[in-house]
Protein backbone atom coordinates (compact mmCIF):
# COMPACT_ATOMS: atom_id res chain seq x y z
CA UNK A 1 0.00 0.00 0.00
CA UNK A 2 1.14 3.50 -0.80
CA UNK A 3 2.24 5.28 2.47
CA UNK A 4 1.01 8.60 1.10
CA UNK A 5 -2.48 7.17 0.59
CA UNK A 6 -2.80 6.60 4.34
CA UNK A 7 -1.84 10.25 5.05
CA UNK A 8 -4.25 11.49 2.37
CA UNK A 9 -7.08 9.65 4.13
CA UNK A 10 -6.10 11.10 7.51
CA UNK A 11 -5.93 14.63 6.05
CA UNK A 12 -9.28 14.14 4.28
CA UNK A 13 -10.94 12.97 7.49
CA UNK A 14 -9.32 15.84 9.44
CA UNK A 15 -10.60 18.43 6.96
CA UNK A 16 -14.02 16.78 6.92
CA UNK A 17 -14.13 16.90 10.74
CA UNK A 18 -13.03 20.54 10.82
CA UNK A 19 -15.66 21.37 8.18
CA UNK A 20 -18.38 19.72 10.27
CA UNK A 21 -17.24 21.62 13.37
CA UNK A 22 -17.34 24.89 11.40
CA UNK A 23 -20.87 24.09 10.18
CA UNK A 24 -21.94 23.32 13.75
CA UNK A 25 -20.58 26.64 15.01
CA UNK A 26 -22.26 28.51 12.15
CA UNK A 27 -25.59 26.79 12.87
CA UNK A 28 -25.28 27.62 16.59
CA UNK A 29 -24.56 31.28 15.85
CA UNK A 30 -27.41 31.47 13.32
CA UNK A 31 -29.84 29.93 15.83
CA UNK A 32 -28.83 32.55 18.45
CA UNK A 33 -29.28 35.30 15.88
CA UNK A 34 -32.81 34.09 15.04
CA UNK A 35 -33.67 33.75 18.73
CA UNK A 36 -32.55 37.32 19.51
CA UNK A 37 -34.48 38.64 16.50
CA UNK A 38 -37.60 36.83 17.70
CA UNK A 39 -37.17 38.15 21.24
CA UNK A 40 -37.01 41.74 20.00
CA UNK A 41 -40.01 41.35 17.66
CA UNK A 42 -43.56 42.29 18.61
CA UNK A 43 -45.76 39.27 17.97
CA UNK A 44 -48.95 40.82 19.32
CA UNK A 45 -51.96 41.16 17.11
CA UNK A 46 -52.33 44.13 14.79
CA UNK A 47 -55.86 45.52 14.64
CA UNK A 48 -58.11 45.34 11.62
CA UNK A 49 -59.78 48.60 10.63
CA UNK A 50 -63.57 48.33 10.69
CA UNK A 51 -66.57 50.64 10.65
CA UNK A 52 -69.88 49.23 11.86
CA UNK A 53 -72.29 50.06 14.70
CA UNK A 54 -71.37 48.58 18.08
CA UNK A 55 -73.82 45.93 19.28
CA UNK A 56 -75.91 46.81 22.33
CA UNK A 57 -74.85 45.00 25.47
CA UNK A 58 -76.64 44.74 28.79
CA UNK A 59 -74.49 43.11 31.46
CA UNK A 60 -73.55 43.51 35.13
CA UNK A 61 -70.47 44.84 36.88
CA UNK A 62 -68.38 42.10 38.47
CA UNK A 63 -67.73 43.68 41.85
CA UNK A 64 -71.08 45.25 42.67
CA UNK A 65 -73.58 43.38 40.47
CA UNK A 66 -75.04 46.64 39.09
CA UNK A 67 -76.45 46.52 35.55
CA UNK A 68 -74.57 48.33 32.80
CA UNK A 69 -75.01 48.95 29.08
CA UNK A 70 -72.58 49.91 26.37
CA UNK A 71 -74.75 52.91 25.47
CA UNK A 72 -73.96 54.32 28.96
CA UNK A 73 -70.52 55.14 27.52
CA UNK A 74 -71.64 56.95 24.33
CA UNK A 75 -69.41 59.99 23.83
CA UNK A 76 -66.30 58.13 25.06
CA UNK A 77 -63.82 56.03 23.13
CA UNK A 78 -64.38 52.51 24.46
CA UNK A 79 -62.09 49.52 24.19
CA UNK A 80 -64.17 46.38 24.77
CA UNK A 81 -61.88 43.51 25.78
CA UNK A 82 -63.28 39.96 25.84
CA UNK A 83 -61.27 37.74 28.16
CA UNK A 84 -61.24 34.90 30.72
CA UNK A 85 -59.15 34.15 33.82
CA UNK A 86 -57.89 30.85 32.37
CA UNK A 87 -56.58 32.48 29.14
CA UNK A 88 -52.75 33.01 29.18
CA UNK A 89 -52.67 35.85 26.58
CA UNK A 90 -55.53 37.54 28.49
CA UNK A 91 -53.45 37.49 31.68
CA UNK A 92 -50.39 38.71 29.80
CA UNK A 93 -52.13 41.76 28.33
CA UNK A 94 -53.94 42.90 31.51
CA UNK A 95 -51.06 45.01 32.93
CA UNK A 96 -50.70 46.71 29.52
CA UNK A 97 -54.42 47.42 29.33
CA UNK A 98 -54.44 48.78 32.91
CA UNK A 99 -51.51 51.08 32.18
CA UNK A 100 -53.07 52.36 28.93
CA UNK A 101 -56.40 52.97 30.70
CA UNK A 102 -54.70 54.97 33.47
CA UNK A 103 -52.87 57.07 30.90
CA UNK A 104 -55.91 57.96 28.75
CA UNK A 105 -59.00 57.78 31.01
CA UNK A 106 -58.91 61.55 31.62
CA UNK A 107 -59.22 62.06 27.84
CA UNK A 108 -62.54 60.26 27.46
CA UNK A 109 -61.18 56.74 27.11
CA UNK A 110 -62.92 53.80 28.79
CA UNK A 111 -61.82 50.20 28.91
CA UNK A 112 -64.55 47.61 29.46
CA UNK A 113 -63.19 44.15 30.26
CA UNK A 114 -65.98 41.67 29.63
CA UNK A 115 -65.31 38.27 31.16
CA UNK A 116 -66.64 35.42 29.07
CA UNK A 117 -68.39 32.54 30.81
CA UNK A 118 -67.12 32.81 34.38
CA UNK A 119 -68.70 33.61 37.73
CA UNK A 120 -68.12 36.53 40.06
CA UNK A 121 -66.30 34.15 42.44
CA UNK A 122 -63.81 33.31 39.66
CA UNK A 123 -63.37 36.87 38.39
CA UNK A 124 -63.11 38.91 41.62
CA UNK A 125 -59.76 37.43 42.78
CA UNK A 126 -58.35 38.06 39.29
CA UNK A 127 -59.42 41.73 39.42
CA UNK A 128 -57.73 42.15 42.79
CA UNK A 129 -54.58 40.24 41.80
CA UNK A 130 -54.02 42.46 38.75
CA UNK A 131 -55.19 45.68 40.46
CA UNK A 132 -57.70 46.42 37.72
CA UNK A 133 -59.44 49.78 38.06
CA UNK A 134 -61.37 49.82 34.79
CA UNK A 135 -64.94 48.44 34.62
CA UNK A 136 -65.12 44.65 34.53
CA UNK A 137 -68.38 43.09 33.38
CA UNK A 138 -69.59 39.54 33.70
CA UNK A 139 -71.02 37.71 30.70
CA UNK A 140 -71.63 34.17 31.92
CA UNK A 141 -73.46 33.14 28.74
CA UNK A 142 -70.82 34.72 26.42
CA UNK A 143 -73.45 36.83 24.62
CA UNK A 144 -70.86 39.52 23.89
CA UNK A 145 -68.67 37.09 21.96
CA UNK A 146 -71.67 36.17 19.83
CA UNK A 147 -72.62 39.84 19.36
CA UNK A 148 -69.10 40.58 18.10
CA UNK A 149 -69.08 37.27 16.18
CA UNK A 150 -65.94 35.87 17.78
CA UNK A 151 -65.02 32.74 19.68
CA UNK A 152 -61.43 33.89 20.29
CA UNK A 153 -59.98 35.15 23.54
CA UNK A 154 -58.69 37.69 23.94
CA UNK A 155 -60.55 39.80 21.41
CA UNK A 156 -60.79 43.59 21.61
CA UNK A 157 -62.85 46.21 19.83
CA UNK A 158 -62.37 49.97 19.88
CA UNK A 159 -65.60 51.94 19.60
CA UNK A 160 -65.47 55.63 18.70
CA UNK A 161 -67.42 58.41 20.41
CA UNK A 162 -70.31 57.94 17.94
CA UNK A 163 -70.75 54.24 18.69
CA UNK A 164 -68.94 52.83 15.64
CA UNK A 165 -66.53 49.90 15.98
CA UNK A 166 -63.35 51.21 14.35
CA UNK A 167 -60.64 48.70 15.34
CA UNK A 168 -60.71 44.98 16.03
CA UNK A 169 -57.98 42.86 17.64
CA UNK A 170 -58.10 39.08 17.71
CA UNK A 171 -55.32 38.04 20.08
CA UNK A 172 -53.18 39.81 22.65
CA UNK A 173 -52.45 43.52 22.47
CA UNK A 174 -49.04 45.07 23.09
CA UNK A 175 -48.38 48.52 24.51
CA UNK A 176 -46.69 49.44 21.21
CA UNK A 177 -49.80 48.61 19.17
CA UNK A 178 -52.19 50.29 21.61
CA UNK A 179 -50.11 53.47 21.45
CA UNK A 180 -49.85 53.26 17.67
CA UNK A 181 -53.57 52.85 16.88
CA UNK A 182 -55.86 54.05 19.68
CA UNK A 183 -54.73 57.60 20.64
CA UNK A 184 -55.72 58.87 17.19
CA UNK A 185 -59.32 57.87 17.88
CA UNK A 186 -59.17 59.38 21.38
CA UNK A 187 -58.07 62.74 19.92
CA UNK A 188 -60.80 62.82 17.23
Amino acid sequence: MNPFKKYEQIWALTFLGLGLIALGIAAFLWKDRLASAAASSDFSAIPATTNYPAPEMNLVFALDGEPATLSDYRGSVVLVNLWATWCPPCKEEMPTLQSFYEKYKSQGFVLLAINQGETEAQVTPFIREFGLTFPVWLDQSSETGRAFQTLNLPSSYVIDRDGQVRLMWIGGISKKNLEKYVPTLIKE
